[in-house]
């Protein structure tokens, strides 16, 4: 047995590579039932990203129902999700290319069913007993940053058209009761997001597909209502953060009472459409997903005694849960795992439907991440998720302390995973530690913690990603002369605000990050024009507060180098808030590169240029730190870079 090498930490050779992290991998973004069928959505990178919609039969035979040129995915809200749903073999589906829905009712049996691109649909819901189809519909014909949401009604062959429900800004999650006489859905308006205050509205169903009756039965100030579900017995079951936690509720007919109150989160922000942290097994049990402590956790609970009961697993990451009666099937994963669909039966048998990657890696090149809990301001603690170095053939030089990646979940309404991340075992796998923080604003830790970011996006994210860092210097663990910081979109955000308002960092990595505030503000789309009102302040009445938090206004405050990566495509945060920046950088002499993307959106989806965007950022650290990379990377052309 040869004993590791010594080499600087960054400069180890790696079995993890940008190929190994997109080669035969896919990416599964929502599950659906139709009977014993399981059908699932697929993101393929090695197909620019296409989402295509794949069922599995009783037998186990599989097969793809969207060939090329079809890309299943929807725009609604930007973000999408839930674009298809099934109905005796039938797929129902939004095409992103031409925004048209789309049937499939046999093999290359495809019919449009709508003919105006300038209308997006989502998140169906099937009346079965009338033959018709409720949608979220979101018009653009008017306006693209003021789109026009409603709820449609149609037949199932894309006849008679007719919005049944609009007035609200913002619609989601039509479920039609099992009689068939009633319709929940959700709404909100601005500036609320859907994780700060939705309503909860019951209306009777008409023959003729409209809706009367129409009352709020859940919700209001200070209360997100998320994910209604009817149980098999025609109960409404939803959840509610009105006890500070996101736990499962139903009404009874005259009031919302808790099924399973705990200090615990059964739920998440509302980003996509299409949801679903719990669903029935049967008419008395549910199979649910909640956060306790940064660790999320599988359970059954007992709707009639409320007791929950926890299931065993190895996986540590659950999501998308949708049974059909007599089984379930989930989306999970854990920090040795990659994603799979997993098919539970009756008995809580679990089976592997498929995995995201059938590469099988030594486990002794994965880092094993801890959940840590660190000091921050104002006599607070803050939360992260900790990835030491970790390859068995090497060793670090005496005395030298591991180089720091800080990363910075987007959203910033949302919360990292301990999920495997190849992209942070390619680091760590390398020499790097990595911090994965989910600061004072995230998701996952209850109302409280997550309201924390109110009025203060740009001060308490940078606070405690800096003082993630301070926690990890002062244990021993990292090199705080060597501390760089990476985020996208809001997490590029933070990065930026980190790299300008405080002097922790050495380097960063933004990537489609927001450096202007009015400019996002004022030009993004409909879903988030108003998401900055509770972060920052209403504008433009706060104008004076979004110009002191954005980056692009004191660059003169900067002195690290920063490398950018953005899609030329990207609605969210337009390529404009990287080249603000960008130019800055350059006038002040600062080292600073900038790659643009042809054809991403927010968010990279084309294998090349994930692969190109890892090794740029690789490339990028070994030119400040001075450290040689073990692979050949072709060149990052950076400018004001000095010998």
């Amino acid at each position: 047995m040869s004993h590791p090498a010594t080499l600087p930490y960054g400069s180890w050779k790696s079995p993890i590579t940008p190929d190994l992290i997109t080669q035969d991998t896919v990416g599964f973004l929502s599950i659906a039932w139709d009977g014993p069928d399981l059908y699932w959505l697929e993101q393929r990178p090695l197909e620019g990203g296409r989402n295509t919609v794949m069922k599995r039969t009783p037998d186990g035979s599989t097969m793809e129902l969207t060939p090329p040129p079809f890309n299943v995915r929807t725009r609604v809200h930007e973000y999408g999700g839930a674009p298809f749903v099934v109905h005796q073999s039938h797929l129902y589906f939004s095409n992103f290319d031409d925004n048209l829905l789309y049937v499939r009712k046999g093999e290359k049996q495809f019919h449009a069913l709508t003919s105006e691109p300038d209308l997006r649909y989502a998140d169906a819901a099937v009346d079965a007993s009338r033959r018709r189809l409720y949608w979220i519909r979101e018009d653009h014909s008017q306006s693209a940053i003021s789109a026009e949401t409603a709820i449609v009604a149609m037949g199932l062959d894309g006849s008679n058209e007719r919005i049944v429900a609009s007035g609200n800004d913002f619609y989601s999650n039509p479920r039609v009761s099992p009689d068939a006489k009633q319709l929940a859905y959700l709404t909100w308006n601005h500036p609320n997001m859907p994780w700060d205050e939705t309503q909860l509205w019951l209306a009777d169903l008409n023959d003729d597909g409209s809706l009367s009756n129409a009352r709020m039965v859940a919700g209001g100030p200070a209360d997100s209502i998320l994910q209604p579900v009817w149980s098999p017995d025609g109960v409404l079951y939803f959840l509610s953060d009105r006890s500070n936690w996101w736990n499962l509720m139903r009404w009874n007919g005259s009031s919302a009472e808790a099924v399973c109150p705990m200090e615990a989160e059964f739920g998440g922000p509302s980003w996509i459409f299409g949801r679903s942290d719990y669903d029935f097994l049967n008419g008395t049990t549910v199979l649910a997903s909640y956060s306790q402590n940064g660790n999320r956790r599988l359970a059954k609970i007992d709707l009639e005694t409320g007791e929950s009961a926890p299931v065993d697993s190895r996986f540590t990451v659950f999501s998308s849960i949708h049974g059909n009666g007599s089984e379930a099937a989930f989306l999970a994963a854990s920090p040795t795992d990659p994603l799979r669909i997993v098919q539970m039966d009756r008995n809580g048998r679990m089976e592997d439907v498929k995995v995201s990657s059938d590469l099988e890696l030594n486990p002794n090149y994965l880092s094993i991440p801890q959940a840590i809990e660190f000091p921050t301001a104002h006599g607070k603690t803050a939360h992260g998720i900790y990835y030491r170095p970790k390859n068995p053939d090497y060793t670090a030089p005496k005395g030298e302390k591991p180089p720091l990646i800080v990363t910075v979940h987007g959203g910033p309404t949302s919360a990292s995973t301990s999920a495997l991340n190849l992209e942070f075992q390619y680091w760590t796998s390398r020499g790097f530690a990595v911090v994965d923080v989910n600061y004072g604003g995230s998701t996952g830790y209850g109302r409280e913690y997550r309201e924390r970011l109110k009025g203060n996006w740009g001060i308490v994210d940078v606070e405690d990603s800096a003082n993630a860092v301070k926690y990890l210097v002062e244990q021993g663990e990292v090199d705080g002369n060597r501390a760089v910081i990476v985020g996208g979109s809001a997490g590029g955000y933070t990065t930026l605000a980190s790299l300008v308002f405080s002097d922790v960092y050495r380097a960063g990595a933004s990537y489609f990050g927001i450096s202007e505030l009015e400019v996002f503000t004022t030009e993004t789309h409909k879903f988030e024009s108003r998401y900055a009102d509770g972060l920052i302040g209403p504008f433009p009445e706060a104008k004076q507060v979004y110009y002191d938090r954005s980056p692009i206004n004191f660059t003169d405050q900067l002195s690290c180098p920063i490398i950018f990566l953005q899609g030329l495509e990207d609605k969210i945060v337009p390529p404009n808030q990287a080249e603000l920046m960008v130019d800055a950088l350059r006038k002040k002499g600062l080292p600073v590169a900038y790659f643009a993307f042809e054809g991403e959106g927010h968010g990279f989806r084309i294998a090349e240029n994930i692969k190109r965007s890892i090794e740029a950022e690789l490339y990028f650290y070994s030119q400040i730190f001075g450290f040689e990379p073990a692979d050949a990377i072709e060149p990052v052309p950076i400018e004001n870079l000095r010998p």
